[in-house]
Order: C-alpha cells, then structure tokens, then sequence
C-alpha cells in the first residue's frame, strides 16, 4: 500500500512514508520508489565485514536511505555521509534525527578532486550535480571537499554516487584506494562527452578490486539508437570487493 500511494504522489513534492517502519521524509516519490527497490529489496551495498563497527563513507548520501540502511545492517557502524543539494540535506538531516541514528557525521559539500567552491545543479532529487549542468536547472554555488581527506585509515565501504564527477575524484585518490575494502562506484557516461569508464576500471584494477558490473537503464538496441537519461547515454553499478 505504501508503494501505491507513493507510485500515485506527483514527482518532485516534498512527502513521507511509513515504508521503513516509521515516517521517512522525502524530495521525490519517483526516485523514492527506485532508491527503495535498489537499497532494501536489492540491497546492493551489503558488503561482508569482520568488524562489528565498520567505517562508511557513503558519497551522495541524498535523503538517507542509504544511510538507513547500512545502520540496519551494521548498527555500529561509523558513517559520513555528504550530500551537496541543500534542500535534500536537510531532509537526510531530519531522516537521520528522526530514526535516532548515532555515529553518523553529515557534510553539506560535493566530494570533489579538491577544496573548493563549485556550480551545483539541483535536480529537485537524486540527479544534482556539479558537471554538465543543464541550463534550465536551478543552480548554487556549494563547497567541495577531497574525498582523499577521509581516505588515509582504513574505510570498509566506500560508496560513490555522485552524478558524473566519480572519474575525477577516483583519479585524484588513486593511491590512497588501498585503504578501501569494498567500494561501490556510480558510472555515468554523458552522451555528449567522451568516455572514461576505461580510466575508471583500470584505476580500480590496479589497486587490488576484483569488479563486477551492473546496468542500469539500458538502451535495447544501443548500436541503432541510445535512450538519453537526464543528459547521460549509459549509467553502470560498479561494485569492488577484495577475495
């Protein structure tokens, strides 16, 4: 029922839902319904782990579920969270009080190749970003920070989700990803730019990661004609682990 009602909600209207027990705020029914699919029925990001703690940094936290669903799995887990689109911020903000979520540090900035101020697109879900911005899109300046940062102990998760820019950030920490042990990357191909998964999976290689691939969206008949999301002509799930 509560998919229903949610499946019946108009895009981009700010409501909630008792789908996870208790009242979850959200920016979107759409991208709601997918996230939910993805991270609770899928649960793509389960990841083995000896430790009863495990340190999380999850890139793209937008509204939390994520966020909700690694303290579900890992209640003792260290989380920090970032997620650049002020509005979706504060409703990750208000979703992690509301659950009473300990261990988990919020950070309104786009994790980036460095410290600075950049161009965000809110999408008005899970889309914003800061590279290839749409003219008729709202757009803000946010604060960045390197991911590098937060990369000098060991994290048992790394999540990147972060709407084109993970090619850069992944180029700028490639030495430091021997910390890593399990990492999940979003790779979003624009139809308009050249490609760089290559540059993505070689990095990945060379730092120890047995990989695995999925799909998202694809297009049926790619060498006749390329269904075009939000900009982009390819959108993968590529998930490292190490045996």
């Amino acid at each position: 029922m509560a998919v229903q009602k949610l499946i019946k909600t108009p895009r981009y209207t700010h409501t909630s839902s008792d789908i996870l027990g208790k009242e979850i705020e959200l920016v979107d029914s759409a991208s709601f319904i997918f996230m939910y699919k993805e991270i609770f029925e899928q649960q793509i990001y389960r990841f083995k782990t000896k430790k009863s703690d495990p340190f999380i940094l999850d890139c793209g936290a937008n509204i939390g579920l994520s966020v909700l669903y690694f303290k579900q799995v890992y209640p003792k887990s260290n989380i920090v969270a970032f997620e650049p689109d002020i509005k979706v911020f504060n409703v990750l903000k208000s979703n992690v009080h509301r659950f009473g979520l300990s261990e988990v540090e919020l950070i309104n900035k786009a994790v980036w190749k460095s410290e600075t101020t950049l161009e965000f697109m809110s999408e008005g879900a899970d889309a914003g970003r800061v590279i290839q911005l749409e003219e008729d899109k709202e757009k803000y300046k946010v604060s960045t920070v390197r991911l590098g940062e937060y990369l000098s102990k060991p994290v048992d998760f790394l999540k990147l989700d972060i709407e084109g820019a993970e090619t850069e950030v992944i180029k700028d920490c490639e030495d430091l990803l021997v910390n890593v042990e399990n990492l999940f990357v979003e790779y979003h191909s624009f139809a308009n730019e050249p490609q760089t998964l290559h540059l993505i999976l070689n990095i990945l290689t060379k730092a120890g990661f047995r990989l695995h691939i999925h799909q998202m969206r694809p297009s049926p008949q790619p060498c006749y004609q390329l269904d075009i999301y939000s900009g982009m002509d390819m959108i993968l799930n590529i998930f490292g682990f190490r045996e």
